[in-house]
């Protein structure tokens, strides 16, 4: 069940639809506060580029300073509860009603704000823009905001929000495909009053020709949302701490929490899990003119987006996948489509994509096991919420990736050269026994599959809980149309592309990435330019 809808009222609910970036509303609070937090938009280009073209044209328009959240209020914790397990920011909070949308289709944002307060919107693409790392392209308000009701909890401990809109914005057709934050401010009611911000997070899609589509991770982003307080996948109601079992779901629409997993990042509330481990790639990307458009997990359950693109792109902690996923990467690599794994842990849970209650669909994800190559590898396989173990009801993600996923794991170690003359290391400098310190962790991938012409190009041992070894693999294997699969073998592969703003280095199981190293880069340059055909 899920909380009750009340009618919508024009004093709560603002329709804004937006026709191009130069109709927006401005923020009409006082000057003092209006001045300190609102930016006009950049003026729009007279026209839209070539479609190769695209980010270039996009990333060389003025970025903004001022697009990072900066007074973030967690709600205080409750007598006997541990600080660190309270991921809600009540004060202001919101969740978009698609994962992602297409030019000239409409987005709801549903926004609660306790104690009610109007506040702005403001909506940014992240990006290069010159080392800023996002654009702002408009904003709306004032908004009058309202105390959203909270929701009920169902037995499968699904939490999902029926939220009225608060704004509806048409997305215009010159929005190139990106991820884009959209940061919600209060407006008090004087300069003497504090304010305070979260963000809402949404994917522009697009269907043209592109060389590389970057799936975002967003299953996963919603797997470990604990919002409102201990409802995740892995919160059973039951077992202290966190738990694997079965038959528990989780909605897209609620509002994304504090990033707690492995390390505190408030800077981040209500954008998943993007700015933590997946932005460092899109930023190196689009400062090197690379033809990228983005999707979430829901775009992939048919291979028709990633058929018309050159190579596909799984990054960071990308755990969660719907079966339909993995059949539709496995026939964009049939199809000649070369994947590139920067990823770790990366297609280990199976979790089907449903409707949620509004009938959207693709809103809701319930865990029904595990994908094959992770079951032979564990120690067990997962069981359901009785305790009774269930076989694997996903394929062997190592035929997909060259990799399987080892369990139990958690921890880190070095990423260690084994095979420099392959030529993705050409112009490295590696050598055999080469490494990257801390470059792999938190969670990686071992357990090579049996594919014609695999090869283990990196290897070594992690650390588990920061003391019992473990080995982990890096893997290369040729597809059936000159194209192939690389496997990084780590979720922690974009913290070595770039340090953008808004970006927090992680610190897990006694091991840490050291952030940008050109060898890297390099490597991921070869791969890429190997896969788009390139000879330089």
């Amino acid at each position: 069940m899920a909380c009750a809808t009340q009618a919508p009222s024009p004093m709560n609910s603002q329709k804004i639809h937006l026709l191009d970036r130069r109709a927006f509303l401005a923020g009409t609070a006082s000057a003092a506060v209006a001045s300190a937090l609102l930016r006009p938009s950049s003026a729009l280009a007279a026209a839209a580029p070539r479609s190769s073209s695209i980010l270039t044209h996009e990333n060389a328009r003025e970025g903004s300073r001022d697009w990072q959240l900066t007074r973030v209020r967690i709600d205080p914790a409750a007598k006997g509860q541990n600080p660190r397990e309270v991921v809600r920011s009540s004060v202001i909070e919101g969740y978009c009603s698609r994962q992602s949308v297409a030019a000239g289709e409409k987005l709801d944002i549903m926004v609660s704000t306790n104690p009610p307060s109007p506040f702005t919107f403001e909506i940014f693409r992240n990006g290069y823009y010159g080392g800023r790392g996002a654009r702002l392209l408009t904003t709306l308000g004032p908004i009058k905001g309202r105390v959203q009701p909270d929701p009920v909890f169902s037995e499968q401990r699904l939490v999902e929000c029926q939220w009225e809109p608060s704004a509806t914005i048409t997305i215009p057709s010159d929005w190139p495909s990106g991820v884009y934050l959209g940061r919600l401010t209060t407006l008090p009611e004087s300069a003497d009053h504090p304010y305070w911000q979260s963000y809402v997070v949404f994917i522009v899609r697009d269907d043209r020709p592109a060389d590389i589509l970057f799936q975002c991770s967003d299953n996963t982003w919603q797997s470990y949302n604990r919002w409102p307080g201990t409802y995740s996948l892995y919160d059973d109601g039951v077992t202290p701490g966190m738990t694997s079992k079965l038959d528990i779901s989780a909605s897209f629409d609620r509002p994304y929490g504090k990033y707690r997993q492995i390390y505190d990042n408030p800077q981040s509330v209500g954008s998943g899990e993007w700015l933590c481990w997946e932005f460092p790639l899109a930023y190196w990307l689009e400062q090197h003119g690379y033809d990228v458009s983005y999707c979430s997990n829901a775009d992939l359950l048919t291979p028709d987006r990633g058929l018309k693109t050159k190579c596909f792109l799984s990054v960071g902690h990308d755990e969660y996948w719907d079966v339909r996923q993995y059949e539709s990467v496995k026939r964009m690599i049939e199809s000649g489509v070369s994947a590139l794994f920067l990823c770790g842990n990366a297609v280990s849970g199976v979790t089907p994509l449903t409707p949620g209650t509004s009938g959207e669909p693709n809103r809701v994800m319930t865990r029904v096991g595990p994908f094959g190559g992770w079951s032979m590898a564990s120690a067990g396989v997962a069981v359901d919420r009785d305790g009774k173990p269930r076989p694997a009801p996903g394929p062997d993600e190592g035929l997909l990736m060259g990799a399987r996923n080892i369990s139990p794991v958690n921890g880190g170690g070095d990423w260690i050269v084994v095979k420099p003359d392959h030529w993705m290391f050409e112009g490295t400098g590696m050598r055999k026994g080469d490494l990257v310190r801390g470059l792999v962790g938190w969670e990686y991938h071992g357990n090579p599959a049996d594919l014609p012409g695999l090869e283990v190009v990196a290897e070594g041992t992690a650390w588990k809980g920061g003391t019992v070894a473990q080995h982990w693999t890096a893997t290369y294997h040729p597809g059936p149309k000159n194209n192939f699969v690389f496997n990084s073998a780590t979720i922690w592969w974009a913290q070595a592309m770039s340090s953008p703003p808004g970006h927090m280095l992680p610190w897990s199981h006694w091991n840490r990435p050291h952030g940008p190293d050109e060898r890297v880069q390099r490597i991921t340059r070869n791969l890429l330019q190997r896969a788009l055909g390139r000879t330089s």
